[in-house]
């Protein structure tokens, strides 16, 4: 029988990879995205990262089953010549399948439930501590449950993010402005920008943007080479500044992360009154600026300024534990360099990412991102199944020969203290050459 198809080989799709000439292939079939790109709700950078690429796995993870009949008004009419699956790509596709035959992706249980009233719980007890006492040991009590309900908050966004946590689409955005914008200052918008392009690109060092922090870190010494980032679009210049602050990161890794919600609230603001397309700009807009109103109000209702910015530090600080974790769960895992490839996505999830360790009665603590790995191998999985999929995954990277990597916090926390060092005392090396050269 003859073959009608119409074929182009691997080399031949890498060539449509440019902003108007964007193609992708998703089980062999070629989908020309070129126009739809700018209309993914998932944003423009996962598909431009793995623009003229195979990309079944990544669109099988962000995707629920309802999305493949949109496909077919992007199909170009030529199949991929040379599509071939890997063994470990088909076991990973049979485990989504699998997953979403039980009914794992719609099945939430009431964690939602619980967490909406504990948030509330901690944000009232914060605001009656500020609100009606005079006692100064209440008030800094105050700040810190104010900055731990921050961070259950931020669960509930990242859930709301990756699936809906909410009966509709229209309740889940309400939600996500009210969890990231309201109640945090961090812009869901900006969260989604940076959070995507981070799943897609792993541990990429000039395409992940959970990576790129000079001048103040560097996880890498590849980092030297004053990297292009094709997320930020600019090179993120290694020079003299950069070489004196990584030179000394393994010491102020901490004390920068007790202050870094300052630069999420920097990075909102900027992305919010940036030129670039923003969905919902107003509505994020105006979330941001209820949280601009009711904090300052609540800091200013302490009795002096000694305890106001006792108060703020407090809660930062309290707050910086969860910034901790999600780096231990990036810092000390492999990197690389370049654009991700969309045929080999259960090996790049697995070897840019550290499981953190605990009892099933601290999940919550963690937000289910303990599981990592599970969570960006399944990142519309709802965390409470987490737990009851990380012995599949485990087994699954054993069979393949790949690494699983879970660390009790204490062991993640030396190994990103060990990864930064090591970038540290090379980056001393450039510096006091550069100083001896330069006087």
């Amino acid at each position: 029988m003859t073959d009608d198809k119409k074929y182009i080989t691997a080399e031949e799709l890498k060539k449509h990879n440019k902003q108007d000439d964007l193609w992708i292939s998703i089980q062999g079939k070629c989908y020309n995205v070129t126009d739809w790109v700018k209309e993914h709700p998932g944003g423009d950078i996962p598909i431009r990262s793995l623009a003229g690429q195979e990309a079944t796995d990544a669109f099988i993870a962000f995707h629920p089953g309802s999305a493949w009949k949109y496909l077919d008004k992007f199909f170009t009419g030529y199949y991929l010549k040379d599509y071939e699956v890997s063994e470990v790509s088909k076991d990973y596709r049979k485990l989504c399948t699998d997953f979403a035959k039980a009914g794992m992706f719609e099945k939430k249980g009431h964690g939602v439930i619980y967490s909406l009233c504990f948030v509330t719980l901690l944000m009232s007890l914060s605001f009656c501590g500020v609100l009606l006492s005079d006692n100064f040991l209440v008030h800094m009590l105050s700040g810190g449950i104010l900055g731990f309900s921050w961070m259950q908050i931020s669960y509930l966004g990242h859930d709301s993010g990756h699936y809906l946590i909410m009966t509709t689409r229209g309740f889940n955005k309400l939600a996500q402005i009210l969890t990231g914008n309201c109640l945090t200052g961090i812009s869901i918008a900006w969260w989604k920008w940076t959070h995507n392009a981070h799943h897609v690109a792993c541990n990429s060092l000039d395409h992940d943007p959970d990576l790129q922090h000079l001048p103040v870190f560097a996880v890498s010494t590849k980092f030297f080479k004053s990297l292009n980032s094709s997320f930020y679009e600019r090179e993120l210049t290694f020079d003299s500044l950069a070489k004196f602050f990584v030179s000394y990161q393994h010491f102020t890794y901490y004390p920068i992360m007790c202050v870094a919600r300052v630069n999420l609230f920097v990075q909102t603001l900027l992305l919010l009154f940036s030129k670039r397309k923003v969905p919902d700009r107003a509505l994020n807009i105006l979330g941001v600026l209820v949280f601009w109103t009711w904090f300052p109000l609540l800091v200013s209702a302490l009795p002096n300024w000694t305890e106001r910015v006792l108060f703020v530090l407090i809660s930062f600080c309290v707050t910086s534990l969860q910034h901790i974790q999600f780096t231990l769960n990036h810092f000390a895992a492999d990197v690389y360099v370049g654009q991700p490839e969309g045929n080999d996505w259960f090996e790049k999830q697995t070897s840019g990412t550290i499981d953190i360790a605990c009892f099933s009665w601290m999940d919550w603590f963690y937000g289910g991102l303990q599981f990592q790995l599970e969570h960006h191998l399944f990142p519309r999985l709802p965390r409470c199944h987490l737990r009851k999929v990380s012995p599949i995954v485990q087994d699954l990277c054993k069979k393949h020969n790949l690494p699983y990597r879970s660390l009790s916090f204490y062991e993640a926390n030396v190994w990103t203290i060990r990864t930064l060092k090591t970038a540290a005392m090379q980056a001393r090396g450039l510096l006091w050459e550069a100083v001896n050269t330069h006087g």
